[in-house]
């Protein structure tokens, strides 16, 4: 069963560009990071097979259009949320993955619960 106000979330983030830093609590793990629209997370992973041979490139291209089709389809009920700067803790073990602007997708009957606000790793910050 989903959380209703989570999908409301989802479905402004979906029709109005919304993004909102959020924490989700899936199944004993935590996950934080920023909701952001599906045709966004299409497109940033599609950016990650542009430069690649010809088959990276007809993915790129396959996920460029699940975006745009998301997008053209306002009435449909959200069942995944969407993330990026995605950071996964199990545990008291550092979050994984630790480094890089990891992208994030989950399904929303599955998440047993969120705030908002996400959680920064103090030593991350150090530089």
């Amino acid at each position: 069963m989903k959380d209703n106000i989570l999908e409301f979330f989802v479905q402004a983030a979906n029709k109005q560009d919304f993004t909102l830093d959020i924490t989700l609590n899936v199944g004993g793990a935590i996950v934080t990071g920023t909701m952001i629209s599906a045709k966004d997370y299409f497109e940033e992973l599609s950016g990650t097979f542009e430069d690649g041979n010809e088959v990276a490139q007809n993915l790129s291209e396959q996920l460029s259009r699940a975006g745009e089709s998301v997008e053209s389809n306002d009435n449909a009920e959200a069942h995944f949320v969407h993330m990026k700067n995605t950071k996964v803790y199990c545990g008291d073990s550092k979050p994984t993955p630790s480094k890089g602007k990891i992208l994030w997708r989950g399904k929303l009957s599955e998440i047993d619960g969120f705030f908002l606000g996400k959680i920064s790793d103090s030593s991350s910050s150090k530089s």
